[in-house]
């Protein structure tokens, strides 16, 4: 309920453990892309260094600077520079009721923005989990 609340009309939403890295050079193409297929100028996407946006059509709003009568598909939270400086960190995935409804999967999702940098989900290197550190014991 408290995904709801906050994402709006969520369908699915998946943590991807471990997080998936997009590598400097595809994470550039990546970038590059999304921004040709910026939903202000006839695309899909709307992007920001945190959230990537799949909407079903082009932004309609006034201006083209507001969704209009174009809706969330689903959206990726992503981390820029991390792990390395110029890599991307996948670790979040969602998708709404409508994207749900047309056959979207967190998979596809991904797939279609990493596909840009040649890469699906399950391909993408993943994030090296450290073990968490031994407990602190005092007198030990």
């Amino acid at each position: 309920m408290l995904a709801a609340e906050v994402y709006g009309d969520v369908a699915v939403t998946e943590v991807i453990r471990p997080a998936a890295v997009l590598p400097e050079s595809a994470a550039r193409t990546v970038l590059v892309e999304l921004a040709l297929r910026d939903v202000r100028s006839g695309g899909h996407w709307a992007s920001s260094p945190t959230l990537w946006q799949r909407y079903n059509a082009p932004w309609s709003g006034a201006g083209m600077l507001s969704p209009g009568t174009s809706e969330l598909i689903g959206s990726m939270q992503v981390s820029y520079g991390s792990p390395t400086k110029y890599a991307i960190t996948i670790y979040r995935a969602t998708i709404t009721t409508l994207g749900a409804e047309a056959g979207w999967t967190v998979e596809a999702l991904c797939d279609e923005a990493l596909s840009f940098g040649g890469y699906t989900l399950a391909e993408c290197p993943r994030a090296d989990l450290k073990a968490p550190p031994k407990p602190f014991r005092m007198g030990a």
